[in-house]
């Protein structure tokens, strides 16, 4: 090999490396101070490893001072509604949008693409009017309704399907299939990768939102995880900075183990976009 493409590949190497440990580091520093005690969270210097293991007192704590396991269990609740409804509507369109031509499919596929640059921010107003007179708020209809359509869902499973053999559609259409028995089952499947990476997405986006839950959620027992240790750390544990890093490596260990079992399909899902 010679000396200029090593050196641009170790160089390469490096930026990888840098970025990282840039992203594990937050997360390192996390677990650090959920088993430290609170006189070392807060002095000058800047160690790998506790000197002093305090982590049974901090979780411990974290656990009875408020209620997590309730957070996280509304978390669950709330990201599995949402997915099983996206997946429900966006299976189907994406489908029509991919092999079934109709008068407007360009329309309403560009439709598609510009309704995902409109964060939640836009109708956030509205639709906090219209639970507050419909008495829907404070429910978990009013934390997963404004995410059952999923725009970004419609547009990657479209892309994906775009790429299924049409004659494996048109010999089961000539088996008497319908098109509904033709998507659940022989495009869905072949699909699985891709509907595995945007379900890690809707997860992730969903289990971390705080914007919306803050809006529409003020009692406790309804909380999802963002927005419970906002109550967690206001109501409970004041500066106590252990305990509520060990809330936060709680609730960030399920994504991380969920991402870690998934990764696979995750990059298959991920690259399946681009095949052509």
């Amino acid at each position: 090999m010679r000396p200029g493409r090593l050196l641009a590949q170790l160089a390469a190497h490096a930026v990888l490396v840098a970025g990282g440990v840039a992203m594990v580091l937050p997360f390192w520093w996390m677990l650090l101070t959920a088993f430290r005690p609170a006189e070392e969270i807060f002095t000058g210097g800047i160690a790998l490893f506790p000197e002093r293991f305090h982590g049974l007192a901090n979780f411990e704590q974290a656990l009875t001072s408020a209620p997590l396991l309730r957070f996280m269990l509304n978390g669950v609740i709330v990201c599995a509604g949402i997915l099983v409804v996206q997946l429900a509507v966006a299976i189907p369109a994406a489908y029509a949008l991919a092999k079934l031509p109709f008068t407007g499919t360009r329309l309403l596929f560009g439709c598609v693409v510009g309704a995902i640059a409109i964060p939640i921010q836009v109708p956030a107003l509205p639709l906090y009017l219209a639970f507050a007179e419909l008495r829907l708020l404070n429910t978990y209809f009013a934390l997963m309704f404004p995410f059952f359509l999923s725009v970004f869902a419609i547009f990657l499973l479209r892309q994906v399907f775009k790429q299924y053999p049409d004659e494996i559609i048109q010999a089961a259409r000539l088996d008497g299939a319908g098109e509904f028995e033709i998507v659940w089952r022989f495009v869905v499947p072949a699909a699985a990768p891709a509907i595995a990476a945007f379900s890690i997405f809707s997860i992730v986006a969903h289990w971390n939102d705080l914007y919306w839950p803050l809006i529409v959620i003020t009692e406790t027992r309804l909380a999802p995880p963002p927005l419970g240790m906002l109550f967690f750390r206001d109501a409970e544990t004041g500066s106590n900075y252990g305990a509520l890093m060990a809330g936060a490596t709680m609730i960030t260990a399920p994504l991380v183990l969920a991402f870690l079992v998934a990764r696979r399909r995750f990059i298959q899902g991920i690259t399946m976009t681009g095949l052509k």
